[in-house]
């Protein structure tokens, strides 16, 4: 197996790799340069060529200076080659876990003429990349190969790279399309083999952990003086050489792209369109179904199989998928695996951790849900601690229970309450609301208050620090319902509806925000008492924040419609004998009569904006639904 090919790509990548040693070089140069003219001077003094006052005072100005100057380099020396570079999270697949996925990637790396990777592990995306992980830090190297050269006697070769593959892609594609899509990936492990990038390589991300290192907080000023020098060198360094880094990986793609078009190329055009499809199928999957489920502090245990469940839904309900479903007869890739239902489960937990934040470890509130359970312990859960959340708010805004003849509990909680309220115009009631307690943004989608972590925000340190309600308590600054949501250009931009449904959407916003609150002070103290040494840490501290939130906050008036929504589809379950189910493409789904109710968002929606409740009204009485009778809550 070559290390560097003859491909164009390559050689290109060689010459970059080239360019980046050749700025290592100049900085230990311009380090060694003091220290080389007091050399000479001393030499001079020594010989008895360089004598006098004069030379005398120049050992000593230039002498002091190039020996701080070589304590400053290695000092920046020892910090690159000491600092652990960063790490994608991934749930690691030993050999003797998957070896029939092993023997398919080392027989794809003979057939490219390669080195084989190293490891391989997983990661919930649909993505799949070369990390090099051969850093000390990051555990000792793999042992040799049975029978190869061992000891001092063995060449010191770079280690490849671990092979990191996404998730999604072992359980929707089948072994022949998981090959194909690998190849050009695979390749690339014959450029990185070759010496010269792969030192180039070694010293970018060494200057990119020594940047990291030196923004870490909490330090003392003294230190924190220091760190700051090596971050200003580290990242004069990375601008000298960052084009030509960018050019070497552009041409370490290239040459892999070349190369793997021996391997598999007509099956490779057919598997893309797979490598699109489970894109879509996770993207939905994530933000529709494993979302709510996060809320309520319960995490989908098989993510990965959901996804074969939703695109199987797609095809059923796409035409242009026709013939996807065919492909499910063959032998798919996650059968590799020799327990592919722990695989997916530690998956499905490291996904919960990026997407949404908490404990690395199950516990009684982070605890597995399947697929079978997920209608009970979520969706029907989720709709009734929104429909309890609603109704606090009304008695916080003093709305008075329903009087409606025949109710059996006039003070119970009740769907007509909430009609009667948002119907009635006129100014909204002033209820028992105190000024301290603040009116915020809710965070996106948030419908548990015990289980949402706020979405982080950047720091001034380059970290992530909770991302809390607003202090101010105007709710038109966060925006609502007919509150003021600044748009681009500055400009106050208000949206649809009526007095009392602005209040009672600054309340549900309010009341969210301060439970959220309580919910990420709970949260970080549960998630550090977890927190192992073999866990994911994403900054200092912050265990239980998510690095990539799924999706933006929701506007008070989306607030309000998923609360009134709640509300009903309790009223549908508990009057109607509805039921609570799972769509796939849609998530948490109603179903009266075995039918998916598809129409009620509208509907809500005129009531909430033009405090009409005749459409809504009128869809109740079609499927039975008594809104005067009380519901069950949380």
């Amino acid at each position: 197996m070559t290390g560097i090919g003859v491909e164009a790509g390559a050689q290109a990548a060689r010459s970059r790799a080239l360019a980046v040693l050749r700025v290592r070089s100049r900085a230990l140069a311009v380090a060694v340069l003091p220290a080389g003219a007091a050399v000479i001077l001393l030499t001079g003094a020594s010989t008895g060529h360089l004598v006098g006052r004069g030379w005398d005072a120049a050992r000593w100005a230039v002498g002091v200076p190039a020996v701080l100057v070589l304590l400053a380099a290695a000092g920046v020396g020892l910090v690159v080659a000491r600092a652990r570079p960063a790490t994608s999270p991934t749930v690691p697949i030993p050999e003797e876990s998957a070896p029939d996925l092993y023997r398919m990637v080392r027989d794809l790396a003979d057939r490219l003429e390669v080195p084989a990777p190293s490891a391989i592990a997983l990661t919930p995306d649909c993505d799949s990349w070369l990390e090099d992980r051969a850093h000390s830090a990051h555990g000792p190297p793999p042992r040799p190969a049975p029978g190869g050269p061992a000891g001092p006697a063995r060449p010191r070769t770079p280690t490849p790279p671990v092979l990191v593959i996404g998730s999604p892609f072992l359980w929707w594609m089948r072994v022949g399309e998981l090959r194909a899509v690998l190849a050009p990936v695979v390749a690339g492990t014959g450029p990185s083999a070759h010496p010269d990038i792969a030192a180039a390589r070694r010293f970018v991300r060494g200057l990119d952990a020594a940047v990291a290192v030196a923004s870490a907080p909490g330090r003392r000023p003294p230190v924190r003086g220091l760190c700051a020098a090596v971050g200003w060198v580290a990242r004069l360094l990375l601008r000298g050489c960052r084009e030509h880094a960018t050019q070497m990986e552009r041409g370490v793609a290239a040459a892999a792209a070349e190369r793997a078009q021996a391997v598999d190329y007509g099956l490779r055009i057919v598997a893309q369109e797979q490598v699109g499809l489970a894109y879509a199928g996770w993207d939905r999957l994530l933000t529709r179904v494993a979302l709510p489920a996060w809320r309520m502090g319960r995490w989908p245990s098989r993510l990965d199989a959901g996804v074969v469940a939703a695109l199987t839904e797609l095809s059923r309900r796409d035409r242009l998928a026709e013939g996807f479903t065919s492909r499910l007869g063959e032998r798919p890739a996650c059968d590799l695996l020799e327990e592919p239902g722990a695989v997916d489960e530690a998956a499905s937990l490291l996904a919960a951790r990026l997407f949404h934040g908490g404990p690395a470890t199950p516990c009684s509130d982070w605890a597995p849900v399947d697929w079978q359970a997920y209608p009970e312990e979520v969706v029907d859960r989720t709709w009734r601690v929104d429909a309890a959340r609603l109704h606090r708010a009304l008695d916080a805004l003093g709305v008075r229970p329903s009087r409606h003849p025949g109710t059996p509990d006039p003070g119970g909680p009740t769907l007509a309450r909430v009609l009667d309220h948002l119907t009635t115009a006129g100014p909204a009631p002033a209820g028992p609301a105190h000024a301290h307690e603040p009116l915020g943004q809710a965070p996106a989608h948030a419908h548990e208050p015990l289980r949402q972590a706020p979405a982080p925000r950047a720091s001034d340190d380059g970290g992530y620090s909770p991302q809390g309600p607003p202090p101010s308590d105007d709710v038109t600054r966060a925006g609502g319902v007919g509150g003021r949501d600044m748009d681009a250009d500055g400009e106050a931009e208000a949206e649809p509806g009526t007095d009392r449904s602005v209040a009672l959407a600054a309340r549900l916003t309010a009341e969210l925000a301060r439970e959220e609150a309580r919910t990420q002070r709970a949260r970080t103290g549960a998630a550090t008492a977890h927190q192992s040494p073999d866990s994911v840490a994403w900054a200092p501290g912050d265990y239980g924040l998510p690095p990539f939130p799924l999706q933006p906050h929701r506007t008070a008036r989306e607030l309000l419609a998923d609360h009134v929504t709640a509300m009903v589809c309790c009223a549908a379950v508990d009057t109607a004998g509805a039921v609570p189910a799972l769509d796939w493409l849609d998530g948490p789904s109603l179903l009266l009569g075995g039918e998916r109710a598809a129409d009620l968002a509208p509907k809500v929606l005129t009531l909430i904006e033009d405090g009409d409740p005749g459409p809504l009204r009128d869809w109740l009485t079609a499927f039975g639904i008594r809104p005067e009778k009380p519901v069950r809550l949380v």
